[in-house]
């Protein structure tokens, strides 16, 4: 059992769907307290990849500050998935480099979300929950911290299920507990809501917004979903043959108001760049 939870850890961890998206005040208010507080800097500098001879990032340039919420979007084969494995330390780089800025460290807790939700079938949903610790489930509060983090993705009335027994939106869920359980510094998120129906994928950018606001890390979402990339990100960068091809502020309010004018010429403004 050990050893595969061992392996489960070794694979980090994907996102999805809540009914209960408003926190309450006192995590508001720690929401408002900690914003940006847990995150860390990424710097990237002229990082280059190749599988054999296929160049998938040709000198990848970007700075992403601490607690910012960037959203990579491109076409694809465009490197978008290999830049996010690169940065989750998944796969190593050929050239370049990359490095996280904590206090003058080169270190960071980074937790990575795929599509799917990657449970352990055999280990109840608060069990999952406290995979997501890693050595520290040993610890005497583990287990209340896992009651935590599944309470801030509203999934406490679920701890005692298998996993067998959840909808896929509720899968996802305690995969994100599972990510959030050990408040990591960077959360890297690979398409993690591109399986969902459309009200279910709303409700989730929702959750994913209103946690990344309170625990405040650095968010780096891939998606192919423009409209999406707008409604989160303060950033959003299009990735065009390996290289970066606009670097987009998103000087929105939120919550953003979906169908706005404003986000409609943002999203045109990608679109058109994208299909150029």
């Amino acid at each position: 059992m050990e050893g595969l939870l061992a392996a489960a850890l070794a694979q980090p961890i994907p996102v999805l769907p809540a009914h209960e998206l408003t926190a309450p005040p006192a995590a508001q208010a720690r929401g408002r307290a900690r914003q940006g507080a847990n995150g860390v800097t990424l710097n990237i500098r002229g990082l280059r990849k190749a599988f054999g001879d296929n160049q998938l990032l040709r000198g990848v340039d970007l700075r992403v500050p601490a607690g910012q919420f960037v959203t990579i979007v491109g076409r694809s084969g465009c490197g978008k998935s290999t830049l996010l494995r690169l940065i989750a330390g998944l796969d190593g780089y050929d050239a370049g480099s990359l490095s996280f800025e904590d206090e003058g460290t080169e270190a960071a807790n980074v937790r990575v979300m795929f599509q799917e939700p990657r449970l352990l079938p055999w280990a109840r949903v608060l069990s999952n929950v406290e995979v997501g610790l890693g050595a520290a489930r040993r610890e005497d509060d583990a287990r209340a911290r896992a009651e935590a983090a599944l309470d801030e993705v509203g999934l406490t009335e679920k701890a005692s299920q298998w996993p067998a027994l959840l909808s896929g939106g509720q899968k996802q869920r305690v995969a994100l507990a599972r990510a959030l359980v050990s408040h990591p510094q960077v959360l890297a998120l690979d398409e993690p809501l591109g399986a969902l129906d459309a009200l279910t994928r709303i409700t989730m950018q929702q959750l994913l917004e209103r946690v990344w606001r309170d625990q405040g890390f650095t968010a780096i979402l891939v998606t192919h979903d423009v409209a999406e990339a707008i409604a989160l990100a303060d950033r959003v960068i299009v990735l065009e043959e390996g290289r970066i091809s606009l670097d987009l502020i998103v000087n929105l309010p939120r919550p953003r108001e979906r169908g706005s004018a404003e986000i409609a010429a943002l999203e045109g403004e990608i679109l058109k760049h994208l299909l150029a």
